[in-house]
């Protein structure tokens, strides 16, 4: 199924014991609260719960912690949405993630405020960062949480939408969401993704 693990990881093997949780976003403190930067936030408020904290990295800030034995590292890619994939693929081999360990958060308009959607593949649904992180690895084929974003725009605003803030109406649901969230990684890790479906997957 992952047959770029082959010439993306030698000559040294994955680490089973690590994990890579990617939120996207935008850096600038202009796009910060947006509907485009919920992975920052969902990972900040994550990373907070275990008392990490951020560094400045190669093509990211990332935080690292230790979670039920396994090693976490958390990155937010400094290199703006579109090209979130340079970042990826430079932590995946950097720390030798294997591909079934790298998750990936962010938002998405198809899907309706108050929903996440865990997934192990897919395509990129016109989301510029899930088109940069396939075209640097080769596939479609990792492990997504989709954090409903839907909302009405007039046709041919949807940049302007996603870069828009969160409605003051939507910032409970926004909250509970994002809560939510940060359980389905927990999720993730200790249960795999069939489980985090199961379990979160609305």
């Amino acid at each position: 199924m992952f047959h770029w693990i082959k010439s993306f990881f030698k000559p040294s093997q994955p680490d089973p014991m690590k994990f890579l949780v990617v939120g996207l976003g935008n850096i600038g403190s202009e796009y910060d609260q947006t509907r485009h930067n919920i992975g920052f936030e969902v990972l900040d408020q994550w990373v907070k719960q275990h008392e990490a904290s951020w560094e400045i990295g190669r093509l990211a800030q990332v935080a690292k912690f230790k979670f039920r034995g396994k090693q976490i590292i958390c990155i937010k890619p400094t290199t703006y949405m579109n090209l979130s994939g340079k970042a990826v693929k430079h932590w995946m081999s950097a720390e030798r993630i294997a591909p079934k360990n790298f998750l990936v958060i962010t938002d998405d308009i198809a899907i309706d405020l108050g929903k996440l959607r865990i997934r192990g593949k897919g395509s990129a649904g016109g989301h510029n960062g899930l088109k940069d992180i396939q075209q640097q690895l080769g596939t479609d084929q990792y492990h997504r949480i989709r954090f409903g974003a839907k909302g009405d725009f007039p046709r041919g605003r949807q940049v302007e939408f996603v870069l828009g803030t969160w409605e003051e109406k939507e910032a409970i649901e926004v909250a509970l969401q994002k809560d939510r969230a940060c359980q389905a990684i927990e999720s993730w890790i200790i249960k795999g993704l069939t489980g985090a479906m199961n379990e979160f997957s609305s």
